[in-house]
C-alpha cells in the first residue's frame, strides 16, 4: 500500500470512528450532543468505500397517515354530529403522513403547500411508546421519538395505525444498527 493510500484509508477510520457526547442539562431540555472538532455528523465515505459507512438497503417499517379517528371521543364526536365531524377529522388525518425506515423517519405535512421533515434514526436518542386506553381500544397509539436533531429535538407520530410496540422494537433495533454504521457512540456524564 502506498503511503497516500495509508493515509486516506487512516483519515476514513478516524472519521468512521467519530464519538457523541452529550452534556447534561439540568434545565429539562434535550441534552446536548458534543461532537469532536471538525466533525459534522454528516460526513459521508467516499464513493466506492466499502467500510463503516457504506451504503446499507434502506427498509420501509411504516408509512402512512394517522388513523381517521384515533379515539373513542373522536367516534363519539363523529356520531353525535352525525358524521360532520368525520369531515374535519378527514382532512386532520390526509395533511399528515409518516414513513418510518430503517434509516431515517420522514413526516410530511400539509394539504395544499407540503413541509417535509426528515431525522436520521442514528441521531434518535429516545423511544416513549404511549398507548392511552381510549387508542387502545381503537388499535392505534403514539411513538414519541427524542433526537440530537437540533431542529426537531422531539417528535411526536401520532395515531399510527400499527402495533406501536412492534414498531418500537424494529425501530430500536434499526437505530443501534445505523449507529454502529455511522461509528456513533453515545456517552452520558454527569
Amino acid at each position: 500500500m502506498s503511503r497516500c493510500g495509508f493515509v486516506r484509508a487512516c483519515r476514513l477510520w478516524i472519521r468512521a470512528k467519530r464519538v457523541v457526547v452529550t452534556r447534561p442539562s439540568h434545565t429539562g431540555s434535550p441534552a446536548v450532543p458534543i461532537l469532536p472538532s471538525g466533525a459534522t455528523g454528516t460526513d459521508l465515505a467516499a464513493p466506492g468505500h466499502h467500510g463503516p459507512l457504506a451504503e446499507a438497503e434502506e427498509q420501509t417499517l411504516f408509512a402512512g397517515h394517522p388513523a381517521l379517528l384515533p379515539s373513542i371521543g373522536a367516534l363519539f364526536l363523529t356520531l353525535v354530529t352525525l358524521g360532520l365531524a368525520l369531515v374535519y377529522f378527514a382532512v386532520r388525518q390526509r395533511s399528515k403522513y409518516y414513513r418510518i425506515t430503517s434509516q431515517r423517519v420522514v413526516i410530511e405535512t400539509g394539504i395544499f403547500s407540503k413541509r417535509m421533515d426528515q431525522i436520521d434514526i442514528y441521531r434518535i436518542n429516545d423511544y416513549v411508546v404511549e398507548l392511552p386506553f381510549s387508542q387502545r381500544i381503537m388499535g392505534n397509539g403514539n411513538l414519541v421519538l427524542s433526537s440530537m436533531d437540533r431542529s426537531t429535538p422531539s417528535v411526536t407520530l401520532h395515531a399510527l395505525r400499527t402495533d406501536v410496540r412492534r414498531l418500537y422494537e424494529q425501530l430500536r433495533v434499526a437505530t443501534e444498527r445505523e449507529k454502529r454504521r455511522h461509528g456513533v457512540r453515545m456517552i452520558d456524564y454527569e
